[in-house]
């Protein structure tokens, strides 16, 4: 086990969760204690017995704290090798003695950038500097030192303490060492991240040089997108997600409950999406969310089966009643009203979301893995504006179908691509998704109305990208649809807008694309 014992010890915690507790039970093997600053302060109010970092290194914490162990009887002690000749005498000439053990967690810089109304300045202040080198010296030198980066491993290591007589194996320093080195790499690529951001030109969000990816593994998963795949969850999906009730959550889950969050959160009225691989079956407003889900679920009754529902209000019992008639895999909602939890508890296994920070603006990055790398890209969050609209037909459209239009537009964002959605301005009556032909993606979607016994004339056609011919426009004609809303920008353009003026159909170009692949 190559134990080592620990005889000194150097405590410098931002986060002081339980370090009065911990530092008392390492004095029960006579540990000596060194500190700094307000962790020495928090200590002696405890009654702890801890020497300053000054009177170890004969000099003072200076310019306003920001240099108190940044010297050479501190990082010396921790980077010297005990069965090292050189080493031994150079402490021994220098008057050094080794510290065996350094508990240190960093400034808290990635909370203080979450909060609003930070100043570059305040940001700065929050970068942490004696901390990591500490730790990286530390964990550097784990053959003989050990590292202690979090709160949540102090009871492990008094166990350890408690079992080996005051000695610290191997593998711990080993397995904490690498816990170190993670956490350090997280909070400069955090650092890093936001310098880059700083130097953003107004309104253009700016693509980093070198893109870091660190986030630590949150949740260990029984299996990726089928059985025979390995996956795990990283980062802070849990923190806008919280799971109430039901089984553990699959990778499809995940994936399915990111894209019903997104679509839902388009609208500010009660609204209800109901989402089967990612794409959705339908989605439905109304003044009530009992009302949006039945127009939701209206839209196609066979793919709802086994789906994921989203709402972007509190959850009433009306509307639970109704969700509770299909087979749902997810129920997600910003909350519940009293009752309906345990209502939909009944059903042991139907997993029951809070979403809990809504319209949260989305300043991450889109990450997509190829082959040596990933691609990355700023989200699809582009508004349209009346104004920025271009009728391109000689009819305007009316009012109602201008809402019918607007309410498509929201939805065909998020299906795949070749995507095609029949609205009205409440409800989606026909989704067309993901095939290689767009002319496909409409008959799909007058398949869907059909097959649920919908009515499509007087809809509205949104289509994600422009229609490059004009039979696709045509086949909505063909079903009653009276209104067009599409980016434009092909060469045929003139072609579909004539065809669009001969059945009197209004169009509308957006000058904007919403390819999802």
């Amino acid at each position: 086990m190559n134990l080592i014992p620990i005889k000194r010890a150097l405590i410098s915690v931002s986060d002081k969760t339980g370090i009065v507790e911990f530092v008392k039970r390492l004095q029960r093997w006579k540990i000596e204690i060194i500190s700094t600053g307000g962790t020495l302060k928090t200590l002696h109010d405890a009654g702890v017995n801890a020497t300053s970092v000054s009177e170890v290194t004969g000099f003072p914490e200076i310019l306003d704290g920001r240099v108190k162990t940044l010297h050479p009887k501190i990082h010396v002690g921790l980077l010297a090798i005990p069965d090292n000749p050189g080493h031994l005498r150079h402490m021994k000439e220098l008057g050094i003695e080794p510290i065996d053990i350094v508990v240190v967690n960093l400034y808290p810089f990635e909370q203080t950038i979450e909060k609003e109304n930070i100043t570059p300045d305040e940001a700065i202040e929050q970068i942490d500097i004696g901390g990591p080198s500490m730790l990286r010296a530390a964990a550097k030198n784990c053959k003989y030192k050990i590292a202690v980066s979090n709160p949540s491993q102090y009871q492990a290591i008094l166990a350890e303490l408690e079992s080996n007589n005051g000695s610290i194996s191997e593998n711990t320093r080993f397995q904490m060492a690498k816990e170190v080195f993670r956490q350090t790499s997280r909070y400069d690529a955090a650092i890093s991240n936001y310098l880059d951001e700083l130097i953003t030109i107004p309104e253009v969000k700016a693509l980093p040089e070198v893109f870091w990816v660190n986030f630590p593994k949150t949740d260990e998963l029984r299996y990726g997108e089928n059985p025979h795949q390995r996956a795990a969850l990283y980062g802070d999906f849990q923190k806008y997600f919280e799971k109430l009730h039901g089984k553990e959550l699959s990778y499809n889950n995940i994936v399915d409950i990111q894209a019903a969050s997104e679509l839902v959160q388009e609208f500010s009225e009660p609204a209800v999406v109901i989402i089967k691989h990612t794409n959705p079956c339908g989605a439905g407003t109304g003044k009530s969310l009992a009302e949006a889900y039945e127009k939701a679920f209206a839209a196609d009754t066979k793919s709802a089966f086994g789906g994921i529902v989203a709402v972007n209000h509190t959850l009433d019992i009306a509307a639970a009643q109704l969700i509770d008639k299909v087979f749902t895999e997810v129920v997600i909602a910003p909350n519940f009203n009293d009752g309906v939890l345990e209502f939909l508890k009944k059903k042991k296994d139907r997993r029951l979301i809070r979403q809990n920070i809504l319209r949260q603006p989305r300043t991450e990055f889109i990450l997509k893995h190829v082959t040596g790398g990933v691609l990355v890209q700023t989200p699809d969050d582009v508004t349209i504006y009346k104004d920025s609209l271009k009728v391109v037909t000689m009819r305007s459209p009316t009012n109602e179908e201008h809402a019918a239009m607007m309410f498509g537009w929201k939805v065909v964002k998020h299906v795949k691509s070749n995507a095609i959605v029949y609205s009205r301005s409440d409800r989606t009556v026909g989704i067309g998704a993901g095939q290689m032909s767009r002319f496909d993606s409409s008959r799909i979607a007058v398949m869907k109305a059909h097959e649920s016994g919908l009515d499509l004339k007087g809809t509205a056609v949104a289509s994600d990208a422009f229609f490059p011919f004009a039979d696709g426009l045509l086949e909505a004609v063909n079903v009653g649809a009276t209104s067009v809303i599409q980016p434009g920008g092909s060469v045929r353009d003139a072609e579909v807008i004539k065809a669009a003026d001969d059945n009197n159909i209004a169009m509308i170009f957006t000058g904007i694309r919403h390819f999802k692949h």
